[in-house]
């Protein structure tokens, strides 16, 4: 429990504030930190004492010499959970640093405290993440799943969700990005992790789509709230668990498929363009090739925009931001050059296709 690193911590921010040599001493009496570099690793008899007896030790100049490896000063137990894993010793004349003694002791307590529930809650966490990559891997072991969610006292049971949470910046630690997000999802049947450094997953079980998207809703208040800069991606609810992969990637094909300023979006949104991407490069050029024809950016461009706002001309116009017969004159060229009429609903899904087409093609150079 008491490893050198945090014992040179303890050092370090307890030298700052006191100004004194401190030494911490381990469980068998050695020396793992202290303020003189050279005692580290030695035997500190006075520290002995303090483990055989569990009573603090004072060391004055006169009495030094029976004590090998010690300076004057005060050597206190170090206490985690009702036992004494360790001595702190604080050197300098003891009726000096009498007063403070046991401020320093609890004070070194309530930090090996406070690491030790740091390091359970990295330890959960990071069992959450090795049972969603069991979850999600192509022959998960269903018996490794079990045993690690009996340890959280987490329960999964269908219907399963994946959702998705890309964040461009994060200023926390991803433990407090973590704890942020169970603070707001609750309950014992949500797996959240990290899947990379800047995507975070939360699985969900034993919910109606409806209460995911509840809960989702919540946890987009509390990013924006945060001011951070996200996007979410939601696949669809599945039955079984070997299913989870499933809505995994569907969550994946969201965060790839959506627009950028689209701060949530569902696989549904954008099933027909994952269904487009899957198809043979060849034949989607091909594809493109016919049905746009030579129509320059613009040109794409105002087809996006009005089969973005439902074939209507007059809020199209207004998004690109022209003149109505403006829009009506560029929808005849369109139509002349491809053969493809946008305000008529067969032709219009025609283009609408050629169009998600040539942009996933772009994006994928």
């Amino acid at each position: 429990m008491l490893t050198e690193k945090m014992a040179g911590e303890i050092v370090r921010q307890t030298m700052i504030r006191l100004k004194r040599n401190i030494n911490i001493m381990d469980h068998s009496g050695t020396i793992i930190a202290s303020g003189d570099p050279e005692r580290v690793n030695r035997i500190h008899e006075g520290a002995l004492e303090v483990l055989s007896t569990g009573k603090p030790v004072v060391i004055y100049e006169n009495s030094q010499k029976y004590w090998q490896g010690a300076q004057p000063g005060i050597n206190l137990p170090i206490t985690f959970q009702n036992r004494i894993i360790g001595v702190i010793g604080i050197t300098g004349k003891p009726e000096e640093i009498a007063e403070f003694g046991e401020l320093v002791k609890m004070s070194t307590e309530m930090m090996i405290t406070q690491s030790f529930l740091t390091s359970q809650l990295e330890w959960k966490q990071r069992l959450k993440e090795r049972i969603f990559e069991e979850l999600t891997s192509a022959n998960p072991r269903q018996e490794f799943i079990e045993q690690r969610l009996n340890l959280l006292n987490i329960r999964l049971e269908p219907p399963f969700q994946v959702a998705l949470v890309e964040i461009e910046e994060n200023p926390f630690t991803n433990q407090e990005l973590i704890q942020r997000m169970e603070e707001t999802l609750g309950g014992t049947q949500v797996l959240p992790g990290f899947v990379s450094a800047n995507r975070l997953f939360i699985l969900t079980s034993h919910m109606t789509e409806k209460e995911v998207r509840k809960k989702l809703q919540s946890m987009q208040s509390v990013l924006r709230y945060l001011h951070l800069p996200f996007r979410i991606g939601l696949g669809t609810s599945v039955s079984q668990q070997e299913d989870i992969r499933l809505s995994l990637e569907e969550a994946k094909w969201a965060l790839l498929l959506g627009q950028k300023e689209q701060s949530f979006i569902s696989y549904p949104e954008i099933e027909t363009k994952a269904f487009l991407d899957r198809l043979d490069e060849q034949v989607k050029q091909k594809y493109i090739s016919r049905v746009l024809a030579h129509l320059s950016e613009r040109m794409l461009n105002t087809l996006e925009v009005f089969f973005d706002c439902n074939l209507n001309i007059g809020e199209a116009a207004k998004k690109l931001y022209i003149h109505r017969n403006t829009l009506v004159y560029r929808l005849k060229k369109i139509n002349q050059e491809t053969g493809y009429n946008p305000q008529i609903f067969q032709d219009a899904v025609s283009l609408q296709l050629a169009v998600w087409m040539y942009r996933l093609k772009k994006k994928s150079e």
